[in-house]
């Protein structure tokens, strides 16, 4: 574990200090270590999910799964888009290899024969490719279709702490899947005005999920990422954030950084490839923060 992470505790300010402010307008907290687990299981499912493309949601299951890996969590992730990039973003090659659409279209075969192990203790992944482009088509004419992700990971569910789930960019069918499979939603949003406009209609979305396929969703939170502070844009976009969601965004925000593209170059997380740096210390503070917030175990 990184020494500053496991240093790293709760703070209140004492008396006559003032106490440092965040970077949205909240007082600074450290958020405490977590303790370790007596046992593990069964997982609460999260789905990262924001229709719009590249405001982090690849990058965030990546290092927030491997923070929570770091501090002793079973973590299973899901690649859920065409695309594969959490999959290449882990190392995995899924060339010529059983994929989650293999389980979606056969949801008897064993999920086991699927996951992979990562190079990080403790973390592992079901990759995907551009088969699962084909999803939607073949599942548009299943009973419960909408049912279908949440049957497969029934299956393991007992075997980790926390599943995390990596949405494409669309609402469609997968990403509908997606969301009944979930207890949470974790929104990664780039703090970038484009990215706000979408927001509305994931929530209204998320609401139609809960009034007719899973009454028990809630959203864990909003997650500030690409946050430039040198910007007057990125700071105004923040607190336009904070004024809209309130306590529904989270503590910790992600700064931009080259570091990311870099890491995901060689296959590892962030807080394997430079553990000291910044943005690897904000996904460790992260991951306390949900654990903080009742989000993970």
């Amino acid at each position: 574990m990184t020494g500053s992470a496991a240093k790293s505790t709760a703070k209140s300010p004492k008396k006559g200090e003032t106490a440092t402010l965040g970077a949205t307008g909240r007082p600074y907290r450290g958020f405490a270590t977590p303790p370790a687990l007596d046992s593990h299981g069964p997982a609460r499912i999260i789905a990262l999910c924001n229709q719009k493309g590249g405001v982090g949601k690849t990058t965030t299951t990546i290092n927030l799964a491997a923070a929570l890996a770091e501090y002793g969590r079973r973590v299973l992730t899901i690649d859920f888009d065409p695309q594969g990039a959490l999959s290449a973003g882990l190392g995995i090659d899924t060339h010529d290899m059983p994929t989650i659409y293999d389980l979606l279209l056969d949801t008897k075969r064993d999920p086991q024969d699927v996951i992979v192990q990562t190079s990080v203790p403790g973390l592992d992944i079901m990759p995907a490719n551009i088969d699962l482009s084909a999803a939607e088509v073949h599942l548009v004419n299943e009973v419960a279709r909408e049912t279908i992700l949440s049957r497969v990971l029934r299956k393991v569910a007992g075997d980790y702490d926390v599943i995390l789930i990596d949405c494409q960019p669309s609402l469609g069918l997968l990403t509908v899947n997606a969301l009944t499979a979930s207890h949470g939603v974790l929104i990664p949003l780039e703090c970038e005005f484009f990215a706000l406009r979408g927001v509305a209609l994931l929530i209204e979305t998320i609401d139609k999920v809960r009034d007719r396929l899973n009454p028990s969703i809630t959203l864990d939170g909003v997650v500030a990422t690409m946050y430039d502070p040198r910007t007057l844009h990125s700071r105004e976009v923040l607190e336009r954030v904070v004024d809209a969601f309130g306590d529904d965004v989270l503590e910790t925000v992600i700064g931009r950084t080259v570091k990311f593209p870099d890491a995901s170059v060689a296959g590892v997380p962030i807080t394997e490839f430079a553990p000291e740096h910044p943005a690897a210390q904000a996904y460790l503070r992260l991951a306390r923060e949900l654990v903080a917030r009742g989000a993970v175990a």
